[in-house]
């Protein structure tokens, strides 16, 4: 028999306590429209490239939040990115490390991170 898992990544959910403000926060680094619907009142799927990614408040608490990056958002240049989140007042918490990557907060707490391609 044939496996029938695939070898890819479909969804990865973030915990937020306040699911419009995550996802203004969000949309806004990422530069996307605010007008996609929040799903059962808990749920707002970003449109993404690839894995998806999903805001969900219903699985929020402090004990869930990030601790390290569980996935990283790409950049084509990472210094451009990086001065682009500060500008923005992001919560930056490292440097670009190894000139490739950098990790911040969101507004819960979790902690991303960006990587050069």
């Amino acid at each position: 028999m044939d496996n029938p898992i695939l070898t890819q990544i479909g969804t990865v959910f973030i915990p937020v306590s306040n699911i419009e403000k995550a996802r203004d926060w969000y949309c806004d680094i990422l530069g996307l429209k605010t007008d996609g619907e929040i799903l059962f009142g808990h749920l707002y799927v970003i449109p993404t490239e690839g894995t998806g990614i999903v805001l969900d408040s219903k699985i929020y608490s402090e004990e869930k939040i990030f601790k390290i990056p569980a996935f990283n958002l790409d950049t084509k240049n990472i210094e451009e990115a990086f001065h682009f989140m500060s500008n923005k007042g992001v919560n930056l918490i490292t440097e670009i490390q190894h000139n490739h990557y950098f990790n911040f907060k969101d507004p819960d707490g979790n902690i991303l991170m960006i990587c050069e391609c």
